[in-house]
């Protein structure tokens, strides 16, 4: 099992990194919750990992916080519930944002997530109530944690969250529509920015 990885951040395109590690190159899948606290390409970084394995692959996922792995492998122990969901889920939400929905039961905020169906969040609230019940990790001031951007034009700060959004799961028309209300809310956002916040906009049932 490989649980933890340090090494150079070579390419960064959500969903995927590719982490140069001795000479090795890692593809690591991750949530956009962890591409907000990334440093800039070919700088260190280090990624708490879980190696999914199936029959047809073998794949690797990272994470900035442990405390996003371990959602991450509780998520997948809810019936119905992959790998791809579970990134899917940690990119719309926070941790915290996740458990909270799950205490409060807001099953509506959990169906914005791409391939997140009703009876889904309907199950993942009644699995996850008692395995979430001691989560009280304090929340972060994620505006804090972002990290500056290049500055290229607006028009390519939106086309690259657009593109991260489908990556996701996102139907493009839906992807333009949230990254267009995320810009005219902060015009100067950058594309992680834009990302967060519209990702966040759905989280708010």
């Amino acid at each position: 099992m490989i649980g933890r990885l340090r090494g150079t951040l070579l390419e960064k395109q959500p969903p995927y990194l590719l982490i140069d590690v001795g000479g090795v190159g890692y593809e690591v899948q991750a949530p956009m919750t962890t591409f907000y606290r990334l440093p800039e390409r070919g700088d260190e970084v280090t990624l708490h990992t879980h190696l999914a394995v199936s029959e047809t692959a073998h794949q690797l996922f990272g994470f900035a916080q442990e405390r996003d792995r371990r959602l991450f492998r509780t998520l997948i122990k809810v019936s119905g519930v992959g790998p791809k969901m579970a990134i899917a889920i940690l990119s719309g939400m926070e941790a915290d944002d996740v458990a909270r929905c799950v205490r409060e039961d807001k099953v509506n905020a959990l169906t914005k997530v791409p391939g997140v169906g009703k009876k889904t969040a309907e199950r993942l609230v009644i699995e996850l109530r008692d395995r979430l019940k001691g989560w009280e990790t304090p929340r972060e001031d994620l505006a804090g944690d972002l990290l500056p951007e290049p500055a290229p034009g607006r028009e390519d700060h939106q086309e690259e969250a657009e593109s991260a959004l489908i990556a996701l799961g996102y139907k493009p028309t839906e992807a333009a529509r949230m990254i267009s209300a995320a810009a005219r809310q902060t015009p100067a956002a950058g594309s992680q920015e834009l990302i967060r916040l519209a990702l966040r906009a759905l989280s708010q049932v």
